[in-house]
């Protein structure tokens, strides 16, 4: 890992850098401009790549990454690559031939973490959200642990250095964590979680038992039609946080994304605008004040944008 990225360790030795792109965008994007901001992304700094099969840009994601290995700009072990594991290939004989798809579409060796992206599974299928006639998602019957030790042997074969979860619940986490015969535990968790939301509970479960907590939506969200309740409060309007950004003459959105760090959260930036891409960098060059933390810890009040 390149010396200037602030990392975390993660329970199996690896190390996760705090701060992620996100590569998420909504349908009407279209999937060149992944390519471009995702070079601009590890042009202006970011190490940690963050992406998954639903988000269905993977194949852009890893061209992006391979040209700024083939330019020069980063060696493959520079970046920290995550991919997830959709809920259609939960099914334990699914799992590998999923990551493998993933790798296929990346034309990469190896992804730096795998994560189950949901603990809940729909029905195996070419749909990635299976419905039934009258439009109600048809879910499927798996035990995640089985779905789980099939991730430790993906691991052992080295498709993926790092394994976890992604909106897990503390009993889901504790169903895995208690599992007889667990090799490897998750590293981390990756939930919704900003100053509304700020997670404190979940935050300390996965702190004692050496799990890194993931956070995205850490901006409170862009309002996607499909995902996101319209009527919540903007979260980067908040009168407390914009007083701080003042202060510090920083924006809104780095000192939502700068709280996570100090917290010991890892913390996703998503932005498909490369002047916020740029922007989002300067969340390394500055502190909180413990009476910044405590202002914003009082932020919270349980809202969920992703519904």
């Amino acid at each position: 890992m390149d010396p200037k990225c602030q990392c975390l360790e993660l329970n199996d030795g690896h190390f996760i850098p705090i701060l992620g792109f996100g590569t998420y965008a909504p349908e009407e994007v279209p999937k060149s401009e992944a390519l471009e901001v995702t070079k601009f992304a590890i042009d202006v700094g970011f190490r940690h790549i963050d992406c998954a099969h639903l988000y269905q840009n993977e194949e852009q994601v890893g061209q992006a990454i391979r040209s700024k290995i083939a330019d020069g700009t980063v060696k493959r072990e520079d970046i920290f690559y995550t991919s997830k594991l959709w809920s259609t290939f939960l099914r334990p004989e699914l799992v590998q031939p999923a990551l493998e798809k993933s790798l296929k579409n990346l034309q990469l060796d190896y992804v730096d973490l795998y994560i189950i992206h949901f603990p809940a599974a729909l029905k195996p299928g070419e749909e990635l959200f299976p419905k039934d006639e009258n439009g109600k998602m048809i879910f499927d019957t798996v035990d995640l642990c089985r779905t789980w030790e099939v991730l430790e042997k993906c691991k052992d074969a080295g498709l993926a250095k790092s394994i976890g979860v992604s909106n897990f619940n503390r009993k889901q986490l504790e169903k895995i964590l208690n599992k007889p015969g667990l090799k490897y535990k998750p590293v981390c968790n990756q939930v919704e979680c900003h100053p509304y939301l700020n997670q404190s509970k979940l935050l300390d479960f996965c702190k004692s038992n050496d799990i890194v907590l993931v956070a995205y939506g850490a901006l409170g969200s862009q309002r996607l039609k499909d995902w996101v309740n319209p009527s919540y409060p903007i979260l980067l309007e908040d009168p407390v946080l914009c007083a701080i950004a003042k202060k510090h003459k920083q924006t809104p959105a780095l000192i939502a994304l700068r709280y996570q760090m100090q917290r010991g959260v890892v913390v996703l930036a998503k932005s498909y605008n490369k002047k916020r891409i740029k922007e989002n960098m300067q969340v390394l060059d500055f502190e909180l004040t413990p009476e910044d933390m405590k202002a914003i810890d009082g932020l919270n009040s349980n809202v969920r944008y992703f519904t």
